[in-house]
């Protein structure tokens, strides 16, 4: 049994996406299980049509009071979200590797869950950079949420089909998640994809942060021939990701 788990989401609804049952078998293995999330959920206020500019902390409010309730559902330790803008994860790098130290000591955590690099979001491959950087202090697992490899969507299967450890889901367990889901009623036009199926997960894999998840387009570029910019669409490019990683790989971490 792993006493203490630590789980980083990097938004608000990840840690039921990708590990809904997985927590609900560790709670019931007597693991100690926290949710970190690494951002609110929520682009920054420059990225928002102006008519929404102002309402910024409103959605915000609203996005953490449905986290608190997914993790109670979970029977999860609720740590943040952190007030950091999604898709600002890589700009603000310090200050979550920072908060993600500090909850690894006060939760004397044996082990560090996270989603895959995978090319899902890029706060998700961010994250996943992070926790690599910690694997000489804690164990580090990761689970596929998301991801286009092979030019279609695809949900809890790790790229290249190497599976882990497959988890399916017992008929309660994906009522419980369904239920956890539902919580988000602020993203339930956006977890559509999301299926209950089945999780997964495996010790982190060796990833060259330099390069893409996968060839082609991936998860959050499938929209990106939109000729504006659309607050609901990232035009962040892979290669632009990896540049990022790459000077912080420089740094003394």
């Amino acid at each position: 049994m792993t006493a203490s788990i630590l789980v980083l989401a990097p938004h608000p609804d990840d840690e039921v996406v990708g590990f809904s049952a997985m927590i609900g078998r560790a709670r019931a293995s007597g693991s100690r299980v926290a949710v970190l999330w690494l951002t609110d959920g929520i682009p920054a206020a420059e990225l928002l049509w102006p008519w929404q500019r102002s309402g910024r902390s409103r959605r915000v409010a609203v996005r953490t009071a449905e986290a608190v309730a997914a993790a109670k559902l979970l029977g999860a330790e609720a740590i943040g979200p952190l007030p950091i803008p999604t898709r600002r994860l890589k700009d603000e790098f310090a200050v979550a590797r920072r908060a993600v130290l500090d909850a690894l000591d006060r939760l004397g955590a044996d082990a560090l869950w996270v989603p895959a690099y995978e090319g899902g979001h890029q706060d998700h491959d961010v994250a996943s950079f992070l926790a690599r950087g910690l694997r000489h202090r804690v164990e580090v697992f990761e689970a596929p949420l998301y991801n286009f490899a092979a030019g279609r969507v695809n949900s809890q299967c790790f790229i290249g089909g190497v599976a882990g450890q497959v988890i399916a889901l017992t008929p309660d367990e994906q009522v419980a998640k369904r239920l956890q889901l539902a919580v988000y009623g602020s993203e339930s036009g956006n977890l559509d994809y999301v299926q209950s199926a089945r999780e997964a997960l495996r010790p982190q894999a060796e990833y060259d942060y330099s390069r893409p998840p996968h060839p082609g387009l991936t998860f959050y570029q499938r929209f990106q021939w939109v000729p504006f910019r659309h607050p609901r669409i990232d035009f962040t490019t892979p290669a632009e990701v990896c540049d990022a990683l790459a000077k912080l790989g420089k740094e003394d971490l």
